[in-house]
């Protein structure tokens, strides 16, 4: 009896190392806190905020739309993203108005070649356009800023490119949510866009939009905007910014008439 209850205390000591060991490798292999298991590495995540309000008509959401599916789906945008160690971004594409209005029109996906490049830009130009009133940058950048964590991807680098042809006028200031993205380490870029043209009520569009992008918009490291001088020149300027952000080449701050640079 005396060996048996040795014997049995020896096998229960002997599963409870097992145990321990098991528990020890587990934890050596989990993901850190805040990493996924099956995050992608890429070399930029990159969510695009595209300004639809009010003060931007038909024609020129037409020609936003349009303008980002050719760059996205350019070789030299392909090239930029090739260029990374990884040669591959995860990238999305909302559309904002005012505070209650974000549409995130195509989901997070991957663009690495030529033919997914392809095929965002395809799922993007199918997509209906939406629009809405007012214009809240603040709570465009805030719903942006959501976007990243558990989106499945681990990004050396974090961007928000944001495009709009007026002030904000309703939500949280816009310089708010800017030093919110940039604390939790994300830079945001932005293309304004000069329109001479009056909005659809007649009213006279900004004068110093570059100006009030730069000081109240744009931040966190090598942050740039690169002006639109109006939505007809609004391709070229998209496909340049892109090049640049993607790439993460060095920029002036202040980029305007910049956009015929490339090829």
């Amino acid at each position: 009896m005396e060996a048996a209850a040795r014997f049995r205390a020896a096998w229960q000591g002997f599963g409870r190392a097992i145990r321990l060991a098991v528990c020890i490798t587990a934890a050596m292999s989990a993901p850190a806190l805040g990493q996924g298991a099956g995050d992608l590495p890429v070399d930029l995540e990159l969510v695009l905020l595209v300004d639809v309000s009010g003060s931007v008509d038909a024609q020129e959401a037409e020609l936003q739309r349009k303008g980002y599916a050719n760059a996205l789906s350019s070789p030299q945008v392909v090239e930029a993203i090739q260029s990374g160690p990884m040669g591959r971004i995860a990238v999305t594409y909302v559309e904002w108005a005012d505070d209650g209005y974000q549409n995130q029109v195509v989901g997070w996906s991957v663009v690495q070649d030529a033919n997914s490049a392809r095929a965002f830009a395809g799922r993007l130009a199918e997509a209906p356009i939406g629009t809405a009133f007012w214009t809240s940058i603040g709570a465009a950048i805030d719903f942006a800023t959501a976007l990243f964590p558990g989106n499945g991807f681990e990004g050396s680098r974090q961007v928000i490119d944001i495009s709009g042809d007026g002030y904000s006028n309703r939500g949280r200031p816009p310089a708010e949510a800017r030093d919110a993205a940039v604390a939790a380490g994300i830079t945001i870029n932005a293309l304004p866009i000069l329109n001479s043209r009056p909005n659809p009520w007649g009213g006279l569009p900004p004068l110093d939009l570059d100006r009030y992008f730069q000081d109240q918009v744009i931040g966190g490291p090598g942050a740039f905007i690169l002006v639109a001088e109006d939505f007809s020149t609004f391709g070229q300027a998209i496909l340049s910014k892109l090049v640049r952000e993607i790439a993460a080449l060095p920029a002036s701050t202040d980029m305007r008439n910049q956009a015929a640079a490339l090829p």
